[in-house]
């Protein structure tokens, strides 16, 4: 039985520890000031982003965070899953989808006019589960650095 609930301020390690082995995954570090960061925005009620943890047997197992914006093509805001994330030894157990399927229910809830995410092109792993749960655009993305 999978449990999927908010991110409390009680989960800082367990969190950190699933945001460690999602960076790692991505070949990407960040300084532990991003991460306290990252953590204090997902507890504050004054921001649009959200944070979720996946349980199973009590034990984090899983992560995702979203967030909620305006869409100049749409009335509602619109919902972004930035972060997914299952442990190794939780994979294929239905524990993304049911992820992805908590911030769908979160989205609905909050009248948002659709909900969106990304994933590297070479993350196949991930992305035949996301074939069965929405529609691949053909948008690609860019990324600009400022000084």
């Amino acid at each position: 039985m999978i449990e999927i609930r908010p991110v409390v301020a009680a989960d800082k390690d367990s969190w950190a520890a699933l945001w460690q082995g999602y960076l790692a995954f991505y070949k990407t570090e960040l300084p532990a000031e991003i991460y306290d960061l990252t953590f204090a925005r997902l507890l504050d009620p004054a921001r649009p982003q959200y944070g979720l943890l996946a349980l199973v047997d009590g034990q984090p197992l899983g992560l995702v965070h979203y967030l909620f914006h305006a869409h100049n093509w749409m009335a509602a805001d619109i919902c972004y899953l930035q972060d997914l994330y299952a442990a190794p030894e939780a994979r294929g157990t239905g524990l993304g989808r049911a992820l992805i399927e908590a911030v769908r229910d979160r989205a609905n809830e909050a009248g948002a006019s659709g909900l969106y995410w990304m994933t590297q092109e070479d993350n196949l792993t991930a992305q035949r589960l996301y074939d069965r749960l929405a529609e691949k655009t053909d948008f690609i993305k860019y990324r600009m650095e400022l000084t």
